[in-house]
C-alpha cells in the first residue's frame, strides 16, 4: 500500500507474506553466495525498538553471524543486518530507525562498531521529532554501502529544519533538496553537516550520537560592561527626575512625597 501510495504501480512489484527475521522467504534463504538474490538499492522504514525472540541457532544464521544477534528488547539491527546481507557490493542502504542505535551499549554497540570498523556506514541523518503517525519520536536515517570510498561518516542534522504543523512537523521539498545534495557532494557546513574521520568516532567509543560531532548551541552575545554600565547610569537619571518630578505633584496636592531613588540606601549608611 505505501507503494501504491507513492505512484508504484503493482505490476512493478512482488509481494511476498512471511516474517522477514525468523521465517523468511525461501527465495532469500539461498545459501549459495552465486544464487543469494541482490539489490542495487534498499529502503525500509521497520517497526522501531521490536521485541523479537531469537534462537541460539539464529546467531550462525547467515545474515547475522559475521555480527552478533540484536538484543531481544529491540530488533532495530536485526532488520538493518537483514538488508545489508542482500545488498550489493556497490549498492547503498537506507534505513530510518530511532536514535538509540546510534550510541546504545551491549550487543548494538559491538554490532555498530563492526559496521564502523568495516567501513559500512557512509552517513548518518538525523531528522525533526514527529513526522510519523505513529510515533512523535525523532528519528534517524542511517546509510549504508558494502564499499564505501571515503575513510569517514558525514552526519546531517536536519532536527531543526522543519516547518511546524498543527499534528505532524512536515519537511518541504527545500528541506529535502538540501539534505540530498548535502548527502551527494558530502558537504560540510556550521551546525548543519559534518565529515568525521574514524580516528574521532573510535576515540567516542564509536558512539555515533549526532550532538558528538555537529554542535548545535549558539554563541552567546558578547556583553559590553561599558555599554551597559552607561544605560544603567541612564536609567538610574531618569528615575530621579522622574521622581522628582512627581514629587512637585504629591507636594501641592498636600500628600506625602515619594522617596527619592538611593535615599534609604544614604540614610543607612549614614545612620547606621
Amino acid at each position: 500500500m505505501n507503494m501504491l501510495l507513492h505512484g508504484v504501480k503493482d505490476t512493478e512489484f512482488e509481494i511476498y507474506h512471511g516474517d522477514t527475521l525468523t521465517n523468511d522467504w525461501d527465495a532469500l534463504c539461498e545459501l549459495n553466495p552465486a544464487k543469494k538474490p541482490a539489490f542495487d538499492a534498499i529502503v525500509a522504514n521497520p517497526p522501531f525498538s521490536y521485541r523479537w525472540d531469537p534462537t541460539d541457532a539464529m546467531g550462525e544464521d547467515v545474515r547475522f553471524k559475521n555480527h552478533g544477534l540484536a538484543p531481544k528488547s529491540a530488533a532495530d539491527f536485526a532488520f538493518l543486518l537483514h538488508g545489508f546481507h542482500f545488498l550489493k557490493e556497490e549498492g547503498v542502504m537506507a534505513i530510518i530507525l530511532p536514535h538509540g542505535v546510534l550510541f546504545r551499549g551491549g550487543s548494538e554497540e559491538r554490532i555498530r562498531t563492526k559496521l564502523l570498523k568495516d567501513g559500512h556506514v557512509d552517513t548518518v541523518i538525523g531528522l525533526p521529532a514527529n513526522l510519523f503517525y505513529s510515533t512523535g519520536i525523532p528519528v534517524c536515517i542511517l546509510v549504508l554501502k558494502k564499499c564505501k570510498k571515503p575513510d569517514d561518516v558525514l552526519f546531517i542534522n536536519a532536527a531543526e529544519h522543519f516547518v511546524k504543523g498543527k499534528r505532524q512537523n512536515q519537511l518541504t521539498e527545500e528541506h529535502i533538496e538540501k539534505i540530498v545534495a548535502t548527502y551527494q557532494f558530502r558537504k560540510e557546513e556550521s551546525r548543519y553537516s559534518r565529515r568525521v574521520g574514524m580516528e574521532e568516532i573510535a576515540k567516542n567509543d564509536f558512539n555515533l550520537n549526532i550532538p558528538r560531532y555537529i554542535s548545535t548551541a549558539t554563541a552567546e552575545e558578547e556583553i559590553d560592561l561599558k555599554v551597559v554600565n552607561a544605560e544603567l547610569v541612564s536609567l538610574d537619571q531618569q528615575i530621579k527626575a522622574a521622581t522628582a518630578q512627581h514629587n512637585k505633584f504629591l507636594k501641592e496636592l498636600g500628600v506625602p512625597l515619594l522617596p527619592l531613588p538611593g535615599a534609604s540606601e544614604a540614610s543607612a549608611l549614614t545612620n547606621p
